[in-house]
């Protein structure tokens, strides 16, 4: 799923990209959507193509960490799916390798290019909340069933669980925003019946100026607040989970589409600034387009150009201290 949707419509339209093949070990079928394109029956086959610079590896969490090192060793670039890997210890290994090989390691946190995570950050570094008071970013779903893939809801596996399956996401949205947290506080719990592995957890990032951001993610969680809730000094800003890219890309439509990553009418953003009369004004926020392209033409310029990635080692080392913790 994730190369179907999250890689293949980018790695196929962006003129920085020429997308050689993928691994299919079972059933060969990325050739029907992009006829031409090498399928390697291992990932040791398509590690000996000598054209491949880039690889991605999309596949389950705990195979993250050995696939990426076998990666740089054959001396390909890596985009990692996120979690990185299961502990900050292996991701200083991953940057370490990737240096002595001088190669780029780089970390697909696509929800960076959000549309309504980008509303959001565009609110903040804005100054119209004034002084941050209190922060919510929320990721919920409700799935009572347990995933019929045994990795996933298995305790013994690496990087299971929630906090490494959408903590991630909201965990880089914070880093991303307001850097390392001075201190912090995590809660989790397991809810669904028969599960073996946190379904969900809560997070008390504090900050200067007694900022206090907190990173909430549930599995039963069937009405789900918004995503987004900020106050401020001057006023608030309330957002919900509203980008379309994902249910774009699952539908078939291209990243070249017109209408890719263009919210549709009634999911703005809810500002409210209180005036010096301490009337309420309200104004309703239309989100920036989300684009996934952002994050792949900065890796292009990270390979090409030895820019830096604005995914850091540092924020993903923050983050798996956050998540291991």
């Amino acid at each position: 799923m994730s190369g179907r949707i999250f890689h293949a419509p980018f790695l196929s339209t962006n003129p920085g990209f020429e997308f050689k093949g993928v691994v299919e070990r079972h059933e060969k079928k990325a050739a029907a959507h992009y006829p031409g394109i090498t399928s390697y029956n291992s990932v040791e086959e398509l590690l000996q193509d000598e054209e491949i610079e880039l690889v991605i590896v999309n596949t389950p969490n705990f195979t993250h960490f050995d696939l990426a090192m076998q990666a740089l060793r054959a001396g390909k670039h890596v985009l990692i799916e996120k979690p990185a890997a299961a502990t900050s210890a292996e991701v200083k290994l991953m940057f370490d390798l990737g240096r002595k090989m001088n190669r780029h390691v780089m970390i697909y946190q696509n929800r960076r290019w959000d549309s309504d995570f980008l509303s959001v950050k565009e609110i903040i570094e804005g100054g119209k909340l004034g002084e941050l008071v209190e922060v919510h970013f929320r990721y919920d779903r409700y799935k009572p069933i347990l995933s019929p893939k045994k990795f996933k809801e298995t305790k013994d596996t690496p990087a299971n669980g929630l906090v490494y399956d959408l903590g991630p996401h909201i965990i880089d949205n914070a880093i991303a925003l307001f850097g390392r947290p001075l201190s912090f506080d995590k809660v989790t719990a397991v809810h669904r019946e028969g599960s073996e592995v946190v379904d969900y957890f809560n997070f008390r990032l504090s900050y200067p100026n007694q900022l206090n951001v907190y990173l909430t993610s549930g599995l039963l969680i069937a009405e789900a607040p918004p995503g987004f809730v900020v106050h401020g000094s001057l006023g608030s800003f309330v957002k919900g989970r509203s980008d379309v890219q994902e249910t774009q890309l699952d539908g078939g439509m291209l990243p070249t589409d017109a209408d890719y990553g263009i919210e549709p009418e009634g999911s703005e953003g809810k500002l409210v600034i209180v005036g010096v009369d301490s009337q309420k004004n309200i104004e309703w926020i239309k989100s920036p387009r989300g684009n996934y392209n952002g994050l792949f033409d900065a890796a292009y310029h990270t390979i090409r150009n030895n820019a830096l990635f604005p995914v850091t080692e540092e924020h993903i080392s923050w983050q798996l201290e956050l998540i291991e913790s």
